[in-house]
């Protein structure tokens, strides 16, 4: 056994190693302050949605977008309403979208549904927009986003991602685990990354790209399963710095349902392999020439899951070993309590320091504030099995159910 706990504190050593970084960033956002902003110029922006039977929800989006406190006249709002069976396509034309209808069966996905979607617009519209956001049809924005993104777009930030927060944080502990993770991605990653010089990470929904990196890509080419990990590590290998708008508060929906939650994550952890298969060797040979970024989105795709799957691998294996051995057991149930307690206690930390200091912009009831941070690491060791099972198992991209019918009036 004492193999098994010299392997168990290497393991430990290495993700120390990997992670130290990112506990320092939580520091951060406390130490520094944002740069004071240029003079923001009014850009004219392409707002690009991929929807996939979201008529319950979308027109809350094209609501916030058209109460936004930044001129009409300088936003236009495009749907791609993709492989749709029910009245998306209708409810995003009626709230005063445009809309374009896609069905497709076999290039299935959002990267391809943003694609066909760039290609109409600029195919009817022409290169008349200097820059595209893009969100998901369950998105809700704060009346002061577009123009808290338009102020770091002109800073120079070719690319800019933004505030994630949760309609559903007090939904149950899934939906709260999801959306704590994404408070502290957006707080005490991307803004400590903007702090500090060194690029943000571009997550799902929330962010504006240049009509410039558009036309260099040659619309949308991004279409492994994450097509927003794909696209973050192309713009840290061409040294793209993505910006962070701090004060720009999106808000989505988190399943509540576990089914959902795997089949979603389990597409994630498949597509950071995919990412890394593709992406992998010119990420670690910029980090080697000194790119940072580079380096913090290899630690974000990759060791994690290698360390959390090996830990579980060599446990498994000294568990069976003293099972065949006749051993006692506690000496088979000590070294699991161990581990489990070791990771339970640092993602409680993660997860306390987050509700703390976010509090007042979680929209829950104090109880399932404090209930859900206690959750919080075990929705984050689901991803154990979920990363082990990303590696055999083949997974397609589908969509995720969205229900939560609320308006932006009702979380700001």
């Amino acid at each position: 056994m004492s193999f098994l706990r010299a392997v168990n504190t290497v393991i430990s050593v290495l993700f120390f190693t990997c992670y130290f970084y990112q506990l320092v960033y939580l520091l951060i956002p406390h130490l520094k302050r944002d740069k004071p902003h240029t003079s923001a110029i009014l850009h004219r922006y392409a707002v690009l949605i991929a929807a996939r039977n979201e008529e319950a929800v979308i027109g809350n989006l094209i609501e916030s977008i058209k109460n936004q406190d930044y001129p009409g006249e300088l936003v236009s709002i495009f749907v791609v309403a993709d492989n749709c069976t029910d009245g998306t396509a209708q409810a995003a034309r009626q709230a005063g979208a445009a809309v374009y209808e896609r069905f497709d069966r076999v290039n299935v996905g959002k990267g391809y549904a943003l694609d066909f979607l760039l290609r109409r617009v600029r195919y009817e519209r022409g290169d008349v927009y200097d820059g595209y956001f893009v969100f998901d049809a369950d998105n809700l924005l704060s009346p002061g986003y577009i123009a808290a993104m338009n102020r770091e777009f002109s800073d120079g930030c070719q690319v800019v991602t933004s505030y994630r927060n949760s309609k559903n944080f007090g939904g149950n502990w899934i939906s709260a685990g999801y959306a704590l993770w994404f408070l502290r991605d957006a707080e005490y990653l991307n803004h400590a990354r903007a702090l500090v010089g060194t690029s943000a990470v571009v997550s799902g929904t929330g962010f504006l790209v240049s009509r410039e990196i558009i036309a260099r890509n040659g619309g949308w080419p991004f279409h492994l399963l994450t097509e927003d990990t794909e696209f973050t590590a192309d713009c840290m290998i061409r040294g793209d710095r993505i910006g962070y708008a701090h004060d720009a508060e999106l808000f989505d929906e988190q399943p509540v349902r576990f089914s959902q939650s795997w089949r979603q994550r389990l597409r994630w952890s498949k597509g950071f392999l995919q990412v890394f298969r593709k992406y992998g060797r010119r990420l670690i040979s910029g980090a080697l020439h000194g790119s940072f970024s580079c380096f913090d989105m290899v630690m974000s795709i990759m060791p994690a899951i290698i360390l959390a799957s090996l830990g579980l691998a060599v446990n498994g294996a000294a568990s069976v070993l003293v099972l065949l051995t006749g051993g006692t057991a506690w000496q088979l149930i000590y070294p699991v309590i161990r581990s489990f307690l070791g990771t339970y206690l640092f993602m409680l930390a993660i997860g306390s320091f987050t509700t703390v200091k976010e509090w007042r912009k979680i929209h829950a009831t104090t109880a399932k504030k404090v209930l859900y941070t206690l959750t919080f690491p075990l929705f984050m060791m689901t991803y154990i099995p979920i990363s082990i099972c990303a590696v055999f198992q083949k997974v397609e991209w589908k969509p995720i159910e969205h229900k939560v019918n609320v308006s932006i009036k009702d979380l700001v």
